[in-house]
Order: C-alpha cells, then sequence, then structure tokens
C-alpha cells in the first residue's frame, strides 16, 4: 500500500504566491483598495479531501468544480455547495470556520459504486433558517423506474436537503413524470426557520404559474406562484421579506388580470401577512431605456435583459442584470444594468438612464453575481464577456468591479493566474460579503479569492457550530413511497428450534396488489424535416392538452400552441430558427382524464423525458426533455 502524503500548507502559500494578480488598469492591487479598508483579493483554495488508500493526493490545489452557491451565516461562519471534481472532489457542501475550508459532507453510500456525494447538486443552492440549521437544493439520487422507453427520471436540482442537529434531518423529493413532481429549482431562502421557500421552472401543467416549495415548519408543500408562468431564478430576504426574481422569456405564460408590463420582482410576505403573494410592477424599478438608431428611437424590451441577480445588506437590496443571450426582435440591446432599493425608493446606479452608462462602462458584458458589502453603501459585481458567458468558456478570466450607490465604478480588476486566462480559474460566477471588507469569489471552475486586509484573513475559528463529523448518510426522501416488494417474505416459521405460533397455523394473507398510472404519453419518436422542422409523434393514453417548448439554454426559441388531443396516435409540428438551434426541448402536458392503472410489476412511469443537452445541428434530433 502506498503511504499517503499530506499535502503542506506552506506548499499551498507557495503556489497562492504564484498565483499573482495581473497588471494593468483591470487588473488586482496587491498592495490593498484604499477605498475598501486596504483589503486586497488573494487566492485561498481549500487543500483536497484526503484520497482513498493507496491514492496519491494531489501535488497541487485542485478545483471544487461547480460551485452553485456560497452563503455566510457569519464571517467565521459560511457554505458552499458543489458539483464536485472526480475523482479528487466528489460533489456536497463545505464549510468555512473562519481559519479554512473543509468537507461537510461525504461521498455516502452509492448504488451505483461511485460517489455521488450527500446533498451535492449540479446547479445547488443554499439557505440558513438558523445558526446551525440550513436546506440545500441537491440533485434527485437514482432508482426510481425508468419510462417504458427506457428514458430515467431527472435528477439535477430538484430534492431539498434539510440540515440540523449536525445531520440531515430530512430529505425531500417526489416520483417523477407526474403533475405533482417537484421540478428544477434554482433558488432558495428562509424568511425564518419556520418559513422557507424553494422555487424555479414553471409548472408543466399550468405553465402560468411558477413552482414554489413552501418549508411551513412541519412540512413541505408547494404553493406555486399564481398566474405568471416565469422561471424563477434567485430569492433575497430583506427586510423580513422575500424578493424573488424572474427570467422574462418568450413564450412565457400568464393569466389574466396580469399587467402588460411584466414584473421582475415578486413579493413574498412572512407567514400571517397578507397578501402572501405581489408582483412588484417594473414601473417601481428603473430597468430599461431606449436608444436612437438610424434617426429613430428604439426601445429596450423586458425580455432584452436577463433576470436580476439579488443582495442586500442592512440598508439596501441590490439588483444586476446584463443583457439576454437573444435579443428580441425590433428591441433596443439591453446594457449591464444595477439598481439599488433604499428605504422603498428604487434608483438606477448604472444602466441606460442611470449616471453612469452600462453600455460604457461594461459593453459587450453580462452579469454573472453581485454582492453588497455591508456598511459601505457599495456592491462588488462579477462580470464577463458575452462571447464567454454564452459559450460556457472554462478559461474565462475572473473580472470584478465595485459599483457605488451613486454609480461609480471602481476597483476594475482581473484576478488571473501567472499564464493569463488560460490557467483555467474560470469566471468569477458566484460572490459573496459576510461583512465589511470581506468577501468571497467562486470562480466557474470552483477556485475560491478572499477579499480580506492583509492582517485579517483568519478570523477567530468558530468551534460551535453542530457539523463537527462528516455528514455521510441522507435519509429516504420523503414523498417518495418505499419500494413494494414483488413476493412476501420467505416463510421461516417452521426452522428447527422455533415454536409453533400459539393456536395453530396461521393462514396467510395476500396483501392486494400495487397499482400504478400507465404513462400518459408512449411510443415518442422525433424527425426532422427539410432541415428545420420537428416532427414529434406520440401515443396518448388519454385526452390531454399538449404543447411543444423548444429552449436555448433557459430561453424560450420556438413554442407550439397548447394543443387539445384526444386519446391515441398524434403528432407535432415546430419550425426551429437554425440561427437559435435550440438545446433543449420540452413537453408540457395536461392529461384531461384519469390514467389507466397497470400493476406495478408491468409499470414503467407515467410520462416520458429525455434530457437534450446538446441537440445536433441539424440533422438528428437525440432526446426529450418533458419533466411532468
Amino acid at each position: 500500500m502506498t503511504r499517503r502524503r499530506h499535502f503542506p500548507r506552506a506548499t499551498i502559500a507557495a503556489l497562492t504566491a504564484l498565483l499573482v494578480l495581473g497588471a494593468g488598469a483591470h487588473s488586482a492591487s496587491a498592495e490593498g483598495l484604499a477605498d475598501d479598508g486596504g483589503a486586497s483579493w488573494r487566492l485561498e483554495q481549500p487543500e483536497p479531501p484526503a484520497p482513498p488508500p493507496g491514492v496519491e493526493p494531489s501535488p497541487t490545489p485542485v478545483g471544487l468544480g461547480r460551485i452553485g452557491d456560497i452563503e455566510f451565516w457569519a464571517p467565521n461562519r459560511g457554505l458552499l455547495i458543489t458539483a464536485g471534481n472526480p475523482p479528487t472532489i466528489p460533489p456536497g457542501v463545505w464549510v468555512y470556520n473562519g481559519v479554512s475550508w473543509r468537507e461537510l459532507t461525504g461521498p455516502g453510500p452509492s448504488a451505483s459504486g461511485t460517489p455521488e456525494g450527500v446533498c451535492g447538486a449540479s446547479e445547488g443552492r443554499i439557505a440558513w433558517a438558523g445558526p446551525d440549521e440550513f436546506w440545500t437544493i441537491s440533485n434527485g439520487r437514482p432508482g426510481q423506474v425508468a419510462t417504458e422507453n427506457g428514458v430515467f427520471p431527472p435528477l439535477e436540482d430538484n430534492t431539498l436537503c434539510h440540515f440540523a442537529e449536525g445531520k440531515v434531518v430530512a430529505s425531500y423529493g417526489s416520483l417523477a413524470f407526474r403533475s405533482s413532481s417537484y421540478q428544477a429549482m434554482h433558488a432558495a431562502a428562509c424568511i425564518s426557520a419556520s418559513d422557507c421557500w424553494f422555487a424555479g421552472d414553471p409548472l408543466p401543467d399550468q405553465p402560468d404559474e411558477a413552482f414554489q416549495l413552501h418549508w411551513n415548519g412541519s412540512t413541505v408543500v408547494a404553493e406555486p406562484y399564481p398566474h405568471e408562468g416565469h422561471t424563477v431564478e434567485d430569492l433575497r430576504t430583506f427586510q423580513g421579506r422575500l424578493f424573488e426574481s424572474v427570467r422574462l422569456s418568450k413564450g412565457d405564460q400568464v393569466g389574466a388580470g396580469v399587467e402588460s408590463e411584466p414584473p421582475v420582482l415578486h413579493l413574498i410576505n412572512p407567514v400571517g401577512q397578507t397578501p402572501q403573494f405581489k408582483s412588484v410592477p417594473v414601473r417601481e424599478i428603473p430597468l430599461y431605456g431606449t436608444i436612437e438608431e438610424g434617426g429613430e428611437l428604439k426601445e429596450e424590451f423586458p425580455q432584452a435583459l436577463d433576470f436580476l441577480r439579488l443582495s442586500a445588506d442592512e440598508n439596501a437590496l441590490w439588483g444586476a442584470a446584463g443583457p439576454q443571450e437573444t435579443l428580441p426582435e425590433h428591441s433596443a440591446p439591453a446594457p449591464v444594468t444595477i439598481v439599488r432599493d433604499s428605504a422603498g425608493h428604487w434608483s438606477q446606479a448604472v444602466g441606460p438612464t442611470g449616471p453612469t452608462s452600462g453600455a460604457t462602462a461594461f459593453p459587450g458584458d453580462v452579469v454573472d453575481s453581485i454582492a453588497a458589502e455591508p456598511h459601505t453603501e457599495s456592491a462588488w459585481m462579477a462580470f464577463q464577456s458575452q462571447t464567454e458567458s454564452f459559450h460556457e468558456s472554462p478559461t474565462a478570466p475572473a473580472q470584478l468591479a465595485r459599483i457605488s450607490a451613486e454609480g461609480t465604478v471602481s476597483d476594475e480588476q482581473r484576478l488571473v493566474g501567472p499564464a493569463g486566462p488560460s490557467d483555467g480559474l474560470g469566471a468569477a460566477e458566484k460572490i459573496v460579503c459576510p461583512a465589511v471588507h470581506d468577501c468571497w469569489v467562486a470562480t466557474s471552475q470552483g477556485w475560491l479569492f478572499h477579499l480580506a486586509p492583509e492582517g485579517e484573513r483568519h478570523l477567530p475559528e468558530d468551534k460551535e457550530f453542530a457539523f463537527p463529523t462528516l455528514v455521510n448518510e441522507r435519509p429516504p426522501d420523503l414523498g417518495i413511497p418505499p419500494v413494494v416488494p414483488d413476493a412476501p417474505p420467505v416463510d421461516d416459521s417452521g426452522l428447527l428450534g422455533e415454536p409453533p405460533p400459539p393456536g395453530g397455523i396461521v393462514e396467510e394473507t395476500k396483501p392486494p396488489e400495487a397499482r400504478i398510472a400507465v404513462p400518459l404519453l408512449s411510443d415518442v419518436r422525433s424527425r426532422l424535416l427539410h432541415g428545420s422542422m420537428l416532427e414529434l409523434s406520440f401515443h396518448l393514453a388519454v385526452k390531454a392538452r399538449v404543447a411543444l417548448v423548444a429552449k436555448r439554454r433557459k430561453a424560450v426559441v420556438a413554442s407550439t400552441p397548447m394543443h387539445t388531443f384526444a386519446a391515441g396516435n398524434r403528432r407535432l409540428l415546430l419550425r426551429l430558427d437554425p440561427r437559435r438551434w435550440p438545446t433543449s426541448l420540452k413537453l408540457q402536458t395536461h392529461a384531461l382524464a384519469p390514467l389507466p392503472t397497470v400493476s406495478i410489476k408491468q409499470s414503467h412511469s407515467n410520462s416520458v423525458e429525455t434530457g437534450l443537452r446538446a441537440l445536433p445541428r441539424p440533422r438528428a434530433f437525440t432526446g426529450l426533455e418533458a419533466p411532468l
């Protein structure tokens, strides 16, 4: 057996020193920022976890993988959730104690033989509910039955883990391919320990409502946001209420009575206050502008601007957004836009009407994250170029800028390695500031940079956090019934040494046969006609409403109307734009009659889903996404 070597802290320090911040107007200041308490940005990468016995540890620091979220309860009590960087870093949760980061969750048991990571996630989120209690949006676990076409249920970001008492006290999930199935969730936040919210995609069977889950202190219940079918992308607590940020996309459906200018923010009041839900109209938030083009004024459409990334401190709520990947026809382009709510008044700091022009200060850029820096009236923003963002370049540099409440842009810089962006550290994707002159940045490749004055990089170590040991277990998901065995257990009552049952022989009663609904859709097939016309054929078990939506990442690029079909073989036609070729397809369905049932031994599921991650251009379609 190979002897394990421990990774020396001196080596990390030396490597950290080598990752010098680039020179020039867009480089980090090694001597510290005069307008931020002399603090400076520096790479502070955690040591990788110890490898299995017989495996040599990494001789250099490694990226933690895509970090979905990083949140702090206090400057010396932080959490992050990562998709992992196999085989060195499993998916899961890490904790910061003021001195260093360490794994909080371990690989855990795995039926597949591959460590899945306890409560790990592809794009997970964290919601603090108290000093020793928090929630994560995590990936589902394999094990549910596939469809009759061999399609397995979705797993990404559609379950919840509740951490308390030093362990995962509860896990929440749902059976796939049903109208009650959990949708992918992108946002999480808690007003209190008994009032937490989780939100994400629109509901497939009610496309004019957004999927939301609510923890009311005793159970998790579905409470969709009514009448507005926009994807929820962010949640942030501010002054005792939750602000919910949504992405406005072509094809979003809204109910009757919704304003013609769609709101970009929703407001969720604490339990007991009415109304529970409220839209924050666009007219209260100065977002859009106009430009002159060819002698004519061109208006910026709401769908041109991406969703607001949110952050709050004790005095203000900040929101920052850049352009969406696809510009709506006839719309003026959307520049980087930053708004701020202080004392109930919204103002624009950067953007088409603000004191600083977003088109001039950040030409061709998009926003990845924003973090209000407490007690400074300023915020740090992470951004990157549109080209690198839309193509998800792993070598994009980590770019930051500091924005004041008056719109002043300062301390614009890049955090790069000695060889430049090719070091593969990735763009700055998540940023958080737990205290004044104290911020953290996580890059797309899982590297951590820390802003702090040189004498304050290490804080008093937090030894009171109620998770002292590695969490290696996650209970079964509430909401998913246990597997019914195919046969009764072996009758061993007559084995030698075991007394006969009193009263003679007891007749065995056969349990009732378990049954499950048949799939709504089956025999799903697709083909391209004339290069850009998609024909989708399928069989419906009962009368149903069906629509097909094509997305390029999260933006809708084509969709059919909602059709009502009788049971039987049916088809849909959808024309695609080769210039905006989709990366996924979603079938929105709603059964209009009860589904027939079959024995659980014969069942597969009650709908169809296939992830379409990379849609070929334009010869063949390889999958179909239809979470129901």
